[in-house]
């Protein structure tokens, strides 16, 4: 594996994703390790442009036209990855995996299509291992409450997140050796150690 590896932070809503990727780009500017973190729908202004598209509430996109949104945010967000791949640890909160779980396995968008448009922007862009965060619907339901907004992603049906926690599980079933669990219904502090001592081993 490459000492400047894509890393990817995967999971629904209120997995924990978020917050651990933060901690992970933290724990390496602490150690001065050069990275950069950007996130997907956004992560360069062109994106964050779509993610407010995409994100809005008032927003009401068919199936096909959410893709597309999300393969155009990746297209501008591309630039940025090969300019860092190979040189820079490469950090990501939702990458190619999340279409599929979100748009295949929770929408019903043909598979064959999402793998055509993630090959033809990724090129020889390979993801070098993946958290994958889950989070039972008790606690789901009790982080989305917290949150002081909502948008147009956070207002599914429980039906639709399980369905696209299961298309996670099965994605990473599919690729053992480069997937890591983290259950985010346990203690954030274990977790934490965890991924940590995961990613000092993903860099040496």
């Amino acid at each position: 594996m490459s000492k400047k590896p894509i890393i990817v932070f995967e999971g629904i809503e209120g997995s924990g994703k978020s917050h651990h990727i933060s901690i992970v780009s933290k724990y390496l500017s602490k150690k001065k390790i050069n990275h950069i973190k950007i996130r997907e729908p956004g992560g360069n202004p062109n994106s964050e442009k779509i993610r407010k598209l995409i994100l809005n509430n008032k927003s009401n996109f068919n199936k096909d036209t959410d893709l597309l949104l999300y393969m155009a945010a990746r297209s501008e967000n591309m630039n940025i990855i090969k300019r860092s791949f190979n040189k820079k640890i490469i950090l990501i909160d939702r990458f190619t995996d999340s279409t599929i779980a979100y748009q295949h396995y929770g929408m019903g968008v043909d598979l064959n299509l999402i793998e055509t448009l993630n090959k033809y922007l990724l090129k020889n862009i390979r993801i070098s291992f993946t958290f994958l965060n889950i989070v039972n619907q008790k606690n789901l339901q009790k982080r989305l409450k917290q949150r002081k907004s909502l948008n147009r992603y956070d207002k599914f049906k429980m039906s639709f997140y399980n369905k696209v926690q299961k298309g996670f599980l099965n994605l990473s079933k599919k690729q053992k050796n480069k997937y890591q669990l983290i259950n985010s219904n346990l203690d954030i502090d274990n977790n934490e150690k965890l991924i940590l001592d995961k990613i000092d081993r993903l860099i040496k």
